[in-house]
């Protein structure tokens, strides 16, 4: 009996075998299959662009059919905001996943520290084929830098992002259409691929002359005082929007060629808000409040999304949508849902930085400032570390139209809601905004005996973010007195 038993076992043990190896091959299968079906990416930035600047957010003195249509054929998030109003920290939180201070990118010039990872490494770990084109990218240091910071880069090896990708080609707005050709060219035919694109539009200096509209026929928002000099500079502004919806246009007709939209997630997002009066370089909702524009495969088409979401969360959201799993270091939010037509409720509260903006030394607020910012659907918080330093625009001090600005201030031409938004000094340690009956953030609440717990609350969230976060800023609450 003893062969029978040996007998029959060795046929189960075949039989146990066999049927492992059949469950091996159709979970291989599987992950061929969803390998298949993974999407192409694209992510496109512009450089410095504040809702309500895209016709689709209903600003009407815009020609935007191109970004119009990706919204109308997608989702359109109105509220979307930037980790930071300036490029570098706001683009690092973007790629990473994570906050600013977090991942030490609180200076102009920094590199991206090799041991945080980004978007494309974590697609290229999942089989992408990786890419950046498009203007400088601005997480390997600045563009122009002195000899002894190069010097430091090359000796520490501190430049990254050709390690990082398979394809890196920086140009002007011009030159991506053709960048992007020769990285699809290049593309492996087994691997969707993944391009982070960056434009330069609508940056300053402003030169889309052929682009501008009538600045005499404006619609001016109330956030800007209605003088000639800011009328001018507006439809400039304006003029570079129209010309990225253009370049944009030849990229997504170029998917189109390819036969390539069915199977391609595009994202649109502004870095960081505009280079207007109270925008980038601040903590206000110019310079946070950018657009975000989901379109593409399987995305729940012609909706718009009020969820609050944050440019930490552009990172977990990619790699959900290639079926990866948000990796611990990220604190960022996955906003997949929504894409897909589902509940998301988004943050509670979303939070901002202001580093310096300059590889230069500090001599203005433009170039060197300090604050932190907390908000909520309601009431904002904003922290002005640097409180005894006036004002400044980034990226047009030396500009007519605040020249012209800072003389009518003088003179008593201006609207006292505008000499004291632009023209306080000293600033206020802390700001305080009720969002729904001031949007424009002009009336100060900080010290108002009425809003008193809300300013408590809202400081402190932003001390415990602080401390999680271990920023170098001093906390918001000090200790008590002795």
């Amino acid at each position: 009996m003893d062969w029978m038993y040996s007998y029959n076992y060795s046929k189960k043990m075949k039989s146990t075998q066999v049927l492992i190896l059949l469950i091996l091959l159709m979970s291989c299968l599987g992950d061929l299959s969803a390998q298949e079906n993974r999407p192409n990416i694209l992510l496109i930035l512009s450089d410095d662009q504040s809702i309500p600047f895209v016709g689709c957010y209903g600003y009407p003195d815009l020609t935007t059919p191109h970004l119009d249509n990706l919204a109308e054929e997608g989702i359109r998030f109105d509220n979307a905001y930037t980790c930071a109003s300036q490029c570098v920290p706001s683009r690092a939180s973007i790629l990473s996943g994570r906050n600013v201070v977090d991942i030490q990118m609180s200076r102009f010039s920094a590199p991206l520290p090799r041991e945080v990872k980004t978007i494309p490494e974590y697609l290229g770990e999942a089989g992408y084929y990786t890419g950046i084109c498009g203007r400088h990218y601005h997480l390997d240091g600045s563009e122009r830098m002195p000899r002894e910071t190069t010097n430091a880069f090359e000796k520490y090896g501190l430049v990254t992002f050709q390690d990082r990708v398979d394809y890196l080609n920086i140009g002007e707005d011009i030159e991506v259409l053709g960048q992007f050709r020769e990285f699809l060219d290049q593309q492996p035919g087994d691997k969707p691929f993944f391009m982070w694109m960056n434009y330069s539009d609508p940056h300053r200096p402003f030169t889309a002359r052929e682009y501008e509209p009538d600045p005499e026929k404006l619609k001016l928002p109330d956030i800007f005082p209605d003088t000639e000099e800011v009328r001018k500079d507006l439809s400039e502004h304006l003029g570079e929007i129209n010309r990225v919806d253009f370049h944009i246009g030849q990229v997504i007709d170029e998917l189109k060629k390819r036969k390539l939209t069915e199977n391609t997630i595009v994202v649109f997002m502004g870095d960081n808000g505009a280079a207007l009066l109270r925008g980038k370089g601040t903590l206000y909702d110019v310079g946070l409040h950018v657009p975000l524009i989901v379109n593409g495969k399987g995305v729940d088409k012609g909706t718009v999304s009020k969820a609050m979401v944050s440019g930490i969360d552009i990172a977990p959201t990619l790699l959900e949508i290639a079926g990866i799993k948000k990796p611990e270091p990220m604190t960022g939010k996955s906003f997949y849902p929504v894409l897909k037509g589902k509940e998301f409720e988004g943050h509670e509260y979303i939070f901002g930085t202001r580093v310096p903006h300059s590889s230069g030394l500090p001599t203005n607020t433009a170039y060197f400032d300090l604050g932190r910012t907390v908000f909520d659907r309601h009431y904002k918080l904003i922290y002005n570390a640097l409180w005894k330093l006036p004002y400044d625009p980034v990226d047009f001090i030396n500009h007519p139209l605040w020249k012209d600005l800072k003389k009518k201030n003088a003179n008593g031409e201006l609207k006292e809601k505008y000499s004291k938004a632009f023209f306080s000094e000293p600033r206020s340690m802390f700001e305080l905004y009720d969002l729904e009956s001031d949007p424009g953030e002009f009336e100060n609440l900080n010290g108002n005996p009425e809003y008193a717990e809300i300013e408590h609350r809202l400081k402190a969230v932003l001390h415990e973010w602080m401390i999680v976060n271990q920023d170098y800023l001093p906390l918001p609450i000090p200790p008590p007195k002795r």
